[in-house]
């Protein structure tokens, strides 16, 4: 997997790396703006759209929550886990042929999180409605409900390549919270 995040945890708002422009520049930084906390951040990876890439999405999905310190109980970080399982099965079941790579995204805020699946193929999946005689087909109505239980939502989104990016957003509860 590429890991194109942005390393060990996010920049302050507004510090883009470089040495202020001026000595004036340095002298009085921004008080009235609010610090991210600091597990805010966005970070997106690549992986092939194989099979081998399901685990490990899950996998690097659960250690970036642990690395950056995310306040999210063990029945969300359970939750997110089996969506970004879903998602990432549904990207290589499904549009390998058009899309051989597919993007995986966690961003998170001071108050919720966002996992998302992205790859290049045209087709908007729906969630299909229980029909018992079948034995698979209802991961997105999984994703969906497991979303809706923890207070979030989900949502299907075209991209600008003419792709879609399927994306789910929870609130954070901290482990202990009610």
């Amino acid at each position: 997997m590429d890991d194109d995040g942005c390393g060990p945890g996010p920049r302050p708002a507004g510090d883009t790396g470089a040495p202020p422009e001026s000595p004036e520049d340095a002298e009085a930084p921004e008080t009235d703006a609010p610090r991210p906390l600091p597990y805010e951040g966005v970070w997106r990876f690549t992986a092939p759209a194989v099979d081998a890439s399901v685990p490990q999405a899950r996998h690097a999905v659960r250690d970036l929550l642990f690395r950056q310190g995310v306040p999210v109980s063990d029945d969300l970080v359970q939750g997110l886990l089996l969506i970004v399982s879903e998602l990432v099965t549904n990207a290589v079941r499904h549009a390998a042929l058009l899309s051989p790579v597919l993007a995986v995204e966690v961003a998170v805020g001071a108050e919720w999180v966002r996992v998302s699946v992205e790859d290049d193929h045209p087709y908007r999946p729906t969630a299909l409605e229980t029909d018992h005689a079948r034995t698979g087909g209802r991961g997105l109505l999984l994703v969906r409900e497991i979303a809706r239980e923890a207070g979030g939502v989900c949502d299907v989104e075209h991209t600008a390549s003419g792709g879609k990016v399927v994306w789910v957003a929870v609130p954070l509860k901290t482990a202990g919270a009610v």
